[in-house]
Order: C-alpha cells, then structure tokens, then sequence
C-alpha cells in the first residue's frame, strides 16, 4: 500500500497527512478480506446435507461425504416388475392428507459408495443430475422431514447408464434407508442401456422404483407408472435461438442427425435427390479447422452450417432413432420451432401421459420413410403453422432445462396422487394466450369454420332408389351444401343411369364401393374436399333445409363434436349388471346417431385406419352400431358430449315401407345394447358424456313473425 505514496519536493512531511487520511480505509480494507477469508474456510469445511438445506451443492470436499463400503455379498434389487402400476407397487398411504394436495419429495443425503477394494460404483455426479436435485429441493414439492416424505429420490446419479456398474449401483440402492423394494423411489436415467443391445429401460435391478426415462419403447414402460422424459439436451442450455414467426421455411424437410443407421440415411437422401433444395440432409463434418466444435456444426458435401442454427431454417426436421430410441435432437428440434417428423417405432414420446404431440409433430412408421415428404404435404398450411408454435412451446414448458423436466415429472406423478386436483388438459398443452394469434382445439380447428367452405353430404345407400332421389332433392336445398356424394353400397345391382339422377346445383358424385360394409359410409373418400361432413341416411326425408342449415351453424360453432338429430342414450342397468341402449324420449342424451348428425371429416380417418381393437370388423360383421362405434370414437378422442339439435327425437316416414331396413329387425335393440358393452369392453371405459341440453335457434318458440326468424322451418319432431 504504501508503493503507492509518492514523494514531492515538500518533503517528508506529507506522508504523516497521507496515513491519518487513508487509516480508516486500510483497517476496514484489511477487515473485509478478513472476513472473507474466515466465511470461506467455515463454507468448506461446514457438513452440508441435502436435508437440511434446499441449496445443493456437488462440490463438496470429500472429507464431508460419508463413504459406504459395499460388501460383494450386499443384497440386489428383483430386476423390476413389469407389471407394476400405480394401484400395485406405489403406496399412497404415505402421501397421507395434504391440504395444497402436492407430494412431498426427500432427497436423500450424499454418500460415496465403493465396493470391496475401495472402488467407486459410480463416477461423481454430473452437472444434469446436480441440477436436477437443486430443482427438487428448491420446488414446493421438497421435505427434508424423511417422517413426511411421499417420495424418495437417491442421491445416486443414473441419468446416463454408461457411467455405472450396474450389479453394485443396485446394491447401492438397496442401501438406501426406506429403500422398501424401491416403494415410492423414484429414479431418474435419460441414457439407457450400453452396446450391443442398448435396451430402452434402465439396467440397473430397481425392484418396483418408478422410473422416470429417456428412451422407452412400448415393451419396458409401464403405462401409467413410469414416466417417458426428454434427454436433455446441453445446446439447449448453451446456444441461445430467437423465437421465430411460423411459416414456410428455407428448406421443408431437413436431417441433421449424424450417427443414423445407413440404411434410413439412404432413404432420406433418396428423398433429397428426388424433390432437390426442399430436402437438406446433413452429416458429420471432416473438413473442419483445428478447435473448431464439431457438435455445433453439420455438412453437407462441403457445405458448413452451424448447428442448431440451421434448423430453424427448416419447415420439418427428421428425428430419427439411432442406438437409443431417445434422442437430444428432438429438444433442438424443438427449440428451433421446428415440426419434429418422429421416425421411431415403439417410442414413447416424452411426457406423452399428458402432452399432445399430435398438436407438435408428425409420427411416421419406419417403413415409411418413403412416404415422409407426401404425408408432410398433406398437412394444411394454418395447421403446420400451429404445429410451429406448439413445437417452440413445448420446449419452452418442459425440455429447455433440466429443472422443467424434473418439476414435470413430478407434476405428473402429483397429479396421479391428487386427480382431483389434477392439471388439466389445456393448462398441459395450451400455450399462453398472449402468443397465440387465434384461438384453437385439439383437432386444428378453427374456432369457427369459415361460412364459404360448405358441406359435403354423404348419403349411404343400397337399394332404395325413389327414397335417395327425394334425400338428394330435399338437401340439394341447403345453402351450404358444396358437394354431394352417394356412397353405392350394392354390388349385385347397378347405379342409376346418369339421366335418371336428380338434376341439383351442386357436384353430385357417387361412388361404388366393393364389399357391403357399414363402414363404407365414414371411409375417408378423396372426393370429400370440405371440413364438414353431413352423414345421412337414404330414407331420411323428413328433415327440412332449415333444419339441416341450421345443424350446420351450430357444427360451426363445435367443429369437433358430432352434431345430430336423433338423439339416444346409455343407461346401466342395474339388474343385469350392463350397459343397455335406450331410444325413448328423455332428458338426457348422450349420443347422436349418424343417420343424420354432422362431424369433422378428421374423424372419417379415425374410424377407417384407428379405430381400436376389431370393433370396425365387429360392426361390418354384424351390419349393425356403425353409428354407436362413431359416437364413442369421438367421444374418445375429444372428451366431450355430442351437440343434438332441434327437437326432432324420432325419424318415422309414413310413406315409406322400408320393410329391408335394419331397424326394423326384433334383435336390433337388444343388438344395440351388446354393442355398447363390446364397445365400452374395447376401449377400456365408457367415454359417451351424458347432457340434458339441445340447440334451437334463437327464435325459435318466441313468437315473433316467421319471417324474423332465421331459421322459420323447423319440425316440432
């Protein structure tokens, strides 16, 4: 300090002042570095633990962490029960009562555990994991009271399998105080499996563990037990991309992956050579300068682009599956706004118990590689542009950091204990309304459909030729008809000759189909060019078109419900112990029958190519429930009620004698009634929403002129 005073030609008499002036400034310097150094040396040496402190901390002197010394003959955990769910291997007992209905989360304290030569099981914990267990002990879900704890989380890093071994980390685990066979443990591992095999499930034994992993396939995860999580990717964290606008990007289908089998890359590079600069296909680099990074960079040819930069130049990214089915691209994927093209057999896409990821990417089945970039241009514009924004948000909500992924994976487990309490569908997959441009549902809807796009009727038919002409004559009527299409479901007799046909003002197309099915009538035909499908039956000539206008409006306004006239119900029965179909006039109604009902043309696909289990062959095989297979499709998929409209509840038609219609058979009742309970069998539940409510139009009982009223025309049944 005192180099810093300098002599002038007034002599020593200045260097008295100087001190006296700087005393206070030296003693308080000397002071806080004093101090400095005592609070640092108490920090080092003072015994942290998890439990009593919610700051975690991985660099810890080793003098402070127990070592644990496992005997070659330490008890292993069962390898893991494949049957385990939430009812059998999770005890909620310990959860107890919690009035904020959140689970409690110990952690376990740190301790190095080495085997019989003093080698370490593991090597030390990584910088992921560290944050990991900070998220939990900083979340609201985190106890340090092991008397109160709901779940238990070891303090054993898992997250990437290639650093264990595997027998003596499960001995470890063994070791682990409330250990239990693994009974409410919860283990986090995002790289499963080692060479050659590289399973999709931990190797590691864990008993009955839940367990949160990277790269499950339909074989090890254990539905509704485990949870699928993303692998983290570092980039996220380290290469900072800007939101970017939706819309048509530079290239429409791009693959950056480089460790990919050869095989799937001779495919996509066959798509690059047949549809040119709208496919990029990237690979390692080889050509790099000395320090540069080759993780941050991708070639093609001799090409340079910076990873993960380029994929936001990218309309579709191609995530395909190498060694492990999970994948790091699918985060940068999704970080860049991209629509991930998921080209993984079996894989159970992260946290699919909640997200939607019909709403974020595209699923394709290996085999189709071929087929990626046809099926990629069948989706609309606005809905590939939703998908944009879903892609970037998920990111955001769950796969940007490890803290989102450990808090939702245990959101998802909180909701499993407390269902009452539980997130819902739209707080898991609806982005802040503030970044959304439109409102929209789970189908990509449009709220309200656009008024110009019309209808297309479809109308089934056998034998009943006057019948038909009058149904085409009558809604030929409706304003909003665009197209109408006679599915001719008669293979021994022809169709009319074409000057025998009705002559209307819109497209009439019919169409011969090659077996007498039922299901014929919700074939997905190309000739369907509208949102909105009219299903009506060839003897149902008693509807009006106000009535069928007005049931239009009102699909407008709930394109993913089924819109109808007749209206049917479900019932228990209690005496016998089953679901039993009811067609009586009552209050409540929970289905809509399709011999008349509009719906989204979405749901044609659905019941054609997903429709579960054999129900389509069931319903062909038995000409009958077409309409009911329908209805609990829909009800499925959307969770909601269907819409019934107008009052009319039966369709009778005096002048028709209908003596072949199906209906009219004695068994068909009781028919309906089994097939309810097939149904509900197949599906695992019953989805059918009962409601008490119909639309009418506004005006419709008030009593103002007729024509004041939008819709005069309406049947009273």
């Amino acid at each position: 300090m005192c180099a810093s005073v300098k002599h002038s030609s007034r002599g020593p008499a200045l260097i008295p002042r100087m001190k006296t002036k700087h005393r206070i400034y030296y003693v308080a310097l000397f002071s806080v570095v004093l101090l400095g150094l005592l609070a640092t040396g108490v920090f080092q040496f003072w015994p942290h633990s998890i439990e009593a402190s919610g700051d975690w901390a991985v660099e810890k002197r080793s003098a402070a962490v127990p070592v644990v010394r496992l005997p070659r003959d330490s008890p292993v955990p069962e390898r893991g029960d494949l049957s385990c769910r939430m009812h059998t291997c999770f005890d909620v007992y310990r959860c107890g009562f919690n009035p904020k209905n959140k689970i409690k989360v110990y952690i376990y304290s740190l301790k190095k555990y080495v085997d019989e030569l003093g080698a370490p099981v593991s090597s030390t914990i990584s910088r992921e994991y560290n944050e990991l267990l900070a998220a939990i002990a900083d979340s609201d879900y985190y106890t340090d009271d092991i008397s109160r704890a709901c779940l238990f989380v070891p303090s054993i890093d898992l997250l990437s399998q290639h650093a264990l071994r595997i027998r003596e980390t499960a001995q470890a685990l063994a070791q682990l105080s409330r250990w239990d066979r693994g009974t409410n443990h919860l283990l986090f591992n995002m790289l499963p499996g080692g060479p050659p095999d590289y399973n999709t499930a931990l190797d590691v034994p864990r008993d009955r563990a839940l367990l949160a992993g990277g790269g499950f396939s339909t074989w090890t995860y254990r539905q509704g037990y485990d949870v699928s999580i993303p692998v983290y990717s570092p980039l996220s964290a380290e290469v900072a991309l800007p939101e970017k606008g939706p819309g048509p990007r530079r290239y429409f289908l791009l693959s950056s992956q480089m460790a990919i089998h050869p095989e799937y890359r001779e495919e996509i590079e066959a798509l690059q050579a047949k549809h040119g600069e709208a496919v990029l296909v990237l690979d390692k680099c080889t050509n790099l300068s000395e320090g540069v990074l080759s993780i941050r960079k991708r070639c093609h040819k001799h090409q340079v682009f910076d990873y993960p930069q380029v994929l936001q130049e990218a309309t579709f990214c191609v995530v395909l599956r190498g060694a492990r089915l999970g994948q790091a691209a699918l985060s940068d994927v999704l970080q860049a706004g991209c629509v991930p093209v998921i080209i993984a057999d079996s894989y159970i896409l992260p946290f699919s118990e909640v997200l939607d990821w019909k709403r974020a990417s595209v699923v394709v089945p290996e085999e189709k590689i071929a087929d990626v970039y046809s099926i990629l241009q069948s989706i609309p514009r606005r809905q590939m542009e939703e998908m944009q924004r879903q892609a970037r948000w998920f990111w955001e909500a769950y796969f940007q950091s490890i803290k989102a992924i450990a808090l939702a994976t245990l959101q998802i487990i909180n909701d499993r204990i407390y269902p009452y309490a539980a997130i819902s569908y739209e707080e898991w997959n609806d982005p802040p309304a503030v970044k959304w441009s439109s409102v929209s549902n789970p189908l990509f809807l449009p709220l309200i459909p656009p008024q110009s796009q019309g209808f297309t009727a479809i109308v089934l038919t056998y034998d009943r030729v006057e019948s038909l002409f009058r149904v085409i004559t009558e809604v030929s009527k409706v304003p909003s008809l665009s197209k109408l299409l006679v599915v001719w479901n008669n293979q021994n007799k022809n169709p009319p000759e074409d000057s025998l046909w009705p002559k209307i003002r819109v497209p009439l197309k019919v169409v011969r189909t090659a077996e007498n099915k039922l299901s014929n009538r919700f074939f997905p035909y190309d000739e369907i060019e509208t949102e909105a499908v009219l299903a009506i039956d060839d003897d149902i000539i008693m509807l009006t078109s106000d009535e069928l206008q007005f049931g239009y409006e009102v699909w407008r306004e709930f394109p993913d419900r089924l819109v109808g006239y007749p209206g049917r119900l479900h019932l228990w029965d209690h005496e016998m112990n089953k679901w039993k179909y009811e067609s009586e006039w009552t209050n409540e109604v929970s289905m809509v029958l399709t011999g008349a009902a509009f719906y989204h043309k979405y749901f044609n696909y659905l019941y054609t190519y997903k429709m579960p289990g054999d129900i389509k062959n069931w319903v062909d095989a038995h000409m009958n429930c077409e309409d009911i297979a329908m209805n609990f499709l829909v009800a499925n998929v959307t969770g909601k009620a269907v819409i019934k409209v107008t009052p009319r509840k039966k369709f009778k038609c005096p002048e028709c004698t209908a003596i072949d219609g199906l209906s009219l058979d004695q068994t068909h009742m009781v028919e309906r009634s089994e097939c309810i309970n097939k149904f509900a069998s197949v599906f695992g539940t019953m989805p059918l929403k009962v409601v008490e409510h119909r639309a009418d139009p506004v005006l419709y009982k008030d009593d103002f002129p007729e024509k004041l009223k939008s819709f005069p025309n309406i049947g009273s049944l």
